[in-house]
């Protein structure tokens, strides 16, 4: 099973200055690891958990990713997860693709419905109904696949109309950046997954071993229905619990049995460099013995 680290938190002790250099720390030190994702949220505002508050530091996600990508070498590089409302179909797919470029062929799609109200009230950004939002999110995941193909023509959509779709240069990585769909909504989020992703991102804690199951049998449902192939579809979940490795490595030789093949963990308590570096220490060379089966 691989592993990955969602970075969450960037109120770190020193103040707004020592930011950029625990990034780089972290990223440095997740290479060492052996960690195989790197990924931040995409929010305006910080998310009022974890002892957190909206007033706390929050850095824009792919400006982030670009700057990971700058001190990094290997590991994927992702937002968990952009909402669709936040930018533009195309332009977030030339986004995504820039990233490739620049990162030698490392970003990841990671993209869902969108949630935080607060802060598009805030920002001005339009929140619609949930509804709407998932009818744009099928749209933009036909445009973001559009535009890493080789039709550059237009785009009619319900709620995008694209005069032109080039995009140039395309990514690296081929067929195109991994699209990962985050949420377990059964009706529509896995439904999407099984039409237009490559992964599913779940929420799990050491005891939603039958939960995840449960939505990986209806990821499997929406797969036979679509005529998709069930096993292409990379699963992933997003621990969400406190951390102890004993108890953490336990839960994941349950959720490997079912087939999930990789794990984000979120760091917190200002110190994501060293809770990285004891990732690799105590968690990465036990986890990676554990094989996804799928039964």
């Amino acid at each position: 099973m691989k592993i990955g680290v969602h970075v969450v938190e960037f109120d770190y002790p020193g103040g707004t200055s020592v930011i950029a250099p625990t990034l780089a720390d972290t990223a440095r030190a997740a290479e060492d690891a052996g960690v195989a994702n790197l990924s931040v949220m995409d929010h305006y505002l910080q998310l009022g958990m974890w002892g957190t508050k909206a007033e706390d530091p929050m850095l824009e996600g792919y400006t982030t990713l670009g700057f990971l990508a700058a001190h990094s070498r290997s590991v994927e590089l992702q937002l968990l997860v952009t909402g669709v409302t936040y930018r533009y179909p195309a332009l977030l797919a030339k986004i995504v693709s820039t990233l490739d470029v620049l990162s030698g062929g490392r970003s990841v799609l990671g993209i869902g419905a969108a949630w935080y109200e607060r802060e598009h009230r805030a920002y001005g950004v339009p929140f619609p109904p949930l509804a709407e939002r998932f009818e744009r999110l099928e749209e933009t995941l036909r445009i973001v696949k559009q535009m890493w193909s080789d039709d550059n023509g237009p785009f009619e959509g319900k709620y995008y109309q694209l005069a032109e779709t080039i995009n140039s240069p395309q990514p690296l990585r081929k067929p195109h950046p991994p699209i990962m769909i985050g949420g377990s909504g059964e009706k529509k989020t896995l439904r999407l997954v099984a039409e237009h992703g490559d992964a599913c991102n779940l929420l799990a804690a050491p005891d939603d071993h039958e939960t995840v199951r449960h939505k990986l049998d209806v990821l499997r449902g929406h797969c036979d229905r679509a005529g998709t192939d069930f096993d292409r579809i990379r699963k992933t979940i997003l621990y969400r619990d406190s951390f102890d490795a004993d108890e953490f490595l336990r839960a994941m030789e349950g959720y490997a049995r079912m087939g999930i093949e990789e794990v984000h963990v979120m760091p917190t308590g200002g110190n994501p460099t060293g809770f990285v570096f004891d990732l690799g220490t105590y968690v990465v060379p036990r986890l990676v013995d554990l094989a996804p089966s799928g039964r």
